[in-house]
Formats: C-alpha cells, structure tokens, sequence
C-alpha cells in the first residue's frame, strides 16, 4: 500500500521535530542555558502538519479521524508540540531549556512509535461502536489534558534532578500549572465523556474494563496531586513524584492496556 498524504505529513513532521530537537540540544549545550530564538517555531509548524494529516484523513472517512492506534499518536504528538509551542510564546524565558527539550523529545517519541511498523497506518472508517462524537470528545480533550502531563512530568523529572533552590521553584511552580490546566480538560474528556460514551456504544457508564480502571488510577493520582498542593499545602518532592507516577500511568493506559490486557478498549 503506497504512502498517504498524511503519512506523508507525518514524516515532515518528524523531521522538523528532530531538528527542533537538535537545535534545543545545541543551545542547552552553550554556557549560557538559554531558551534558543526559533526552535518553538519548529514545533508548532510540526503540530499544525500532523493536524493536518489528522484532517485529510477524516475528510477521506468521513469522520474525525482518532479512532486507531496510528491516528491517537498523531494527534497526540501534534498537540503535544503546539503546547510547548503555546508555553514558549506564552511563559518566554520562565520555560526553562531542558522543559522544552524534554518536551519535543516526547513529542519525537510518541510519533516515532506511529511510525512503526507494528503500528498499521490504513486510512479505514471505524467500526460502528467507535462513530460517535462522544468518542471523538473522549479522545481529543483526553490527549490534549495529557499533553499537559508532559510538561508537568519533564519539569517533575528535572526538578528531583536539581539541587538548585531558584530553578527547583520555577520547575515547582511549572508542573503545578500544566497540571492545573491539564487535570480538568483530561477529567471532562476521559473520565466524564468517556463514560458518556460507553452508555451509548455498550449500555453502561462504567463496565469495569482495564482501560478505564486505568484512567480512574491515572485521575486519582494527579486529583492526589492537586489535593496535597492545595488542602495539604504540601509541595516539591512529593508533587514532583506524583505528577511522574501520574504519567506513568497515563503511558501505561494508552500502550499498556491496549498490548497487555484484553478489554472492550482492545480495538482501539
């Protein structure tokens, strides 16, 4: 089978990824840890590609095409650099190098998997249990909460990693945010459509499946990370370690599930 546009797209994208990734590694290598002038520029031009292709493919299927393993990554590797591009514009100097490396290197990761061959790219229709726009809000706002749990966990990683005061604050005040962000976007779409969802795909909110016990473990972990921080007033090293276990498990729902455990998630 010959190479889609939107296979097509993906490649530029990762391409320009890894140069954004090489330029960040070339600056980050400099005395001065400084942001560089253009890389973000980079990423948001790799993010609107992998859109994009997201588009091309739903045109030809006729639905919103995040129905499958080879699409999810897409669109997750797409948001995830239009977030750190958003953060660039948006924090400047405050997003520190190695927040913004660690970020496009995730991003680099999630679309070389997509790139696979193990992962298949045909561009088919769903089956009829996946046509549902519930679906579509269960996914799409689930990826774009977790591309915030990218930030929080790269800046979590680099906070444990430094025994700097000042960077330990920012790093800190970081990961606290993306996940203030990203908790609520991630708790309407996994855990509220997506129940919605499987009421009208199979006749029940909650089924006990592998995948949504996982999101529920992945909710309570970062619910407890936003518990600590704002009823406990407890912060640093255990928040830190909350957000990584938080995206460890958000890892494991999306590839651990899918490839380990059997459940009506299976499909997809």
């Amino acid at each position: 089978m010959g190479t889609t546009l939107s296979q097509l797209l993906a490649v530029i994208a990762f391409a320009l990824l890894a140069l954004a990734a090489i330029v960040q590694a070339v600056y980050l290598l400099r005395s001065q840890r400084r942001l560089d002038p253009f890389s973000h520029w980079l990423l948001a031009a790799a993010g609107a590609l992998l859109l994009a292709g997201i588009v091309e493919r739903s045109l030809s299927i006729r639905f919103v095409a995040v129905t499958n393993t080879f699409e999810s990554l897409v669109f997750f590797a797409g948001v995830t650099a239009l977030v750190l591009f958003l953060y660039r514009l948006l924090a400047g100097e405050r997003l520190l190098p190695l927040v913004s490396f660690g970020g496009t290197v995730i991003a680099l990761a999630l679309l070389a998997i997509a790139s696979s061959p193990a992962i298949p790219k045909e561009v088919l229709a769903p089956i009829p249990a996946l046509q549902s726009y519930w679906l579509v809000l269960h996914v799409t706002l689930s990826f774009i909460g977790e591309s915030f749990f990218i930030v929080s966990f790269v800046a979590s990683l680099l906070y444990l990693a430094t025994r700097d005061e000042e960077r330990r604050k920012k790093l800190d005040r970081l990961s606290y945010t993306a996940v203030g962000i990203g908790y609520p976007i991630f708790s309407v779409g996994a855990m509220i459509f997506g129940a919605v969802w499987a009421q009208t795909a199979w006749g029940a909110y909650w089924s006990w499946d592998p995948k949504e016990i996982w999101a529920l473990v992945t909710w309570l972990v970062y619910t407890a990370f936003l518990h600590t921080r704002l009823v406990k007033k407890l912060r640093g090293r255990l928040s830190a370690i909350l957000s990584i276990v938080g995206f460890v498990f958000t890892v494991f729902t999306f590839f651990g599930v899918n490839y380990l455990l059997s459940g009506l998630h299976s499909y997809g």
